[in-house]
């Protein structure tokens, strides 16, 4: 049980050291973070709304709750982040939006509406597609990351700080690892999804959805190679890496594991780029946001 809430009150579109804390929590501690869905708040709390592209004012997609001060976080540190727990709320939100998505206006100019979205109801461990169909739910936290060391960035892009970066991995039971660029930490959650396929590809393809996140978060020394930001769960060790290409995110992904391996596994550079040729997994988790996401991952087991 959690023993702090806290709230989804004065939301922010922009990860940056210039905001106040909304809270302050202690190492280890476990506290409950409430996220609200995607899409400009309560616009979308209903299932009878009906929405238009006029509902939706870029940029303000990805509503965050934060910044969270972590007591003793100290700029050149590494945030671990434990994903303890997602309650969902049992409103979901998917569809298509013009300029979004793998094919943005090469599929919109053969549509006479725009905008078409998709609501649907979440419980039991189900999303209620139709009346044929209801798939698993695979709860994740779309959004986390941590203030930038220079500047603000907005929740709908990505980088090195974390932010918008879609990885299925992050859901309960997984820990991040997240660099701290400024003292305290700044952390920020938000855009939880019921469900996300690999590529997101149809923009906002995600089953969106309000949640409640249970964490808990660790200060620890930043590995002296860690430039993007780590994951890890019971199974696998895995990097994020973000770029502009498929290619580019991929590279930075691989480059980081890579270094993981060679640093705290045992393996030379050469030995550990030469099984992953084996080995590995990978697979862009989204190629929709203003950098596209690329997960590398590879099993203990393998590498132990």
């Amino acid at each position: 049980m959690a023993s702090k809430t806290i709230k989804k009150a004065n939301l922010k579109y922009l990860m940056t050291a210039s905001d106040d804390f909304v809270a302050q929590i202690e190492p280890g501690e476990d506290v409950n973070v409430e996220c609200d869905i995607a899409y400009n708040g309560s616009v979308v709390s209903s299932f009878d709304v009906k929405l238009t592209n006029k509902d939706f004012k870029y940029p303000y997609f990805n509503p965050m709750t934060g910044p969270i001060e972590v007591k003793g976080a100290k700029a050149g540190q590494m945030l671990r982040v434990k994903i303890k727990e997602i309650e969902l709320d049992d409103f979901g939100l998917t569809g298509l939006m013009p300029h979004s998505g793998l094919f943005q206006e090469w599929i919109f100019e053969r549509q006479s509406e725009f905008c078409n979205f998709k609501p649907v109801r979440v419980s039991d461990g189900f999303i209620h597609w139709d009346e044929k169909r209801k798939i698993p739910t695979a709860p994740m936290v779309g959004v986390i990351g941590v203030a930038p060391a220079f500047g603000s960035i907005l929740s709908i892009d990505n980088g090195d700080h974390g932010g918008n970066i879609d990885v299925q991995e992050l859901g309960p039971g997984a820990t991040v690892y997240l660099p701290v660029n400024v003292d305290g930490g700044y952390l920020y959650l938000g855009d939880c999804h019921a469900r996300q396929g690999d590529g997101e590809v149809s923009g906002v393809g995600a089953v969106d959805i309000g949640a409640r996140v249970t964490i808990s978060v660790e200060v620890e020394d930043r590995p002296k190679r860690m430039d993007w930001p780590r994951f890890e769960d019971e199974t696998h060790i895995g990097t994020i890496g973000l770029g502009r290409t498929i290619e580019e995110a991929m590279r930075i992904s691989c480059r980081e594991l890579i270094y993981w391996m060679a640093d705290e596994y045992g393996f030379s550079e050469p030995d550990a780029y030469t099984l992953l040729s084996s080995i590995l997994e990978g697979r862009a988790t989204q190629v929709m946001n203003p950098k596209t996401t690329y997960v590398c991952k590879v099993r203990k087991d393998f590498i132990k």
